[in-house]
């Protein structure tokens, strides 16, 4: 084997068998393959707890736009918003852009949620900027190939 390659596990006599070490690839695939399930999940969170109670203008939905003065055009809006960041978190090159789209709205939901809604929520949306300042820095080598795709359209 050359050293460039590694085997896949390295198996310790002096430890009894134990498996001591994976190599680089292995674990960079099972990172891929949980970043990814991330994205699903924050999908899913987005486009369904979040997007589709405001898009069916949801009462509970309403009550808070109505409280907020937005009306149902502003939850509209945000619904359409959330359920567009919902689907690109799942389209390869728009993934990064998607998150960080949401992460920003997520700072907006934050704000609303101290200054208006008296912060009784306003731990959510801090927590799920996490993740998607996680997805957003993980997929930012997309971004490359965006702005690609953009300049051959223009």
């Amino acid at each position: 084997m050359s050293e460039t390659n590694p085997p896949a596990t390295t198996i310790s006599p002096a430890r009894g068998g134990v498996v001591v070490a994976e190599s680089a690839t292995a674990r960079g695939r099972r990172a891929r393959i949980a970043l990814r399930g991330l994205q699903v999940l924050l999908a899913l969170v987005f486009g369904i707890a979040s997007a589709v109670p405001k898009l069916i203008a949801h009462p509970s939905a309403a009550e808070s736009f109505e409280k907020l003065g937005w009306g149902s055009a502003g939850m509209y809006t945000i619904g359409v918003l959330e359920l567009a960041g919902a689907v690109a978190l799942l389209i390869p090159v728009l993934q990064s852009v998607a998150a960080m789209a949401l992460g920003a709205l997520m700072v907006g939901a934050f704000v609303v949620q101290i200054a208006v809604m008296d912060g009784q929520y306003a731990a959510t949306p801090v927590i799920l900027m996490v993740p998607l300042a996680l997805i957003a820095w993980a997929r930012r080598g997309h971004n490359a190939e965006l702005l690609r795709l953009l300049r051959l359209r223009a």
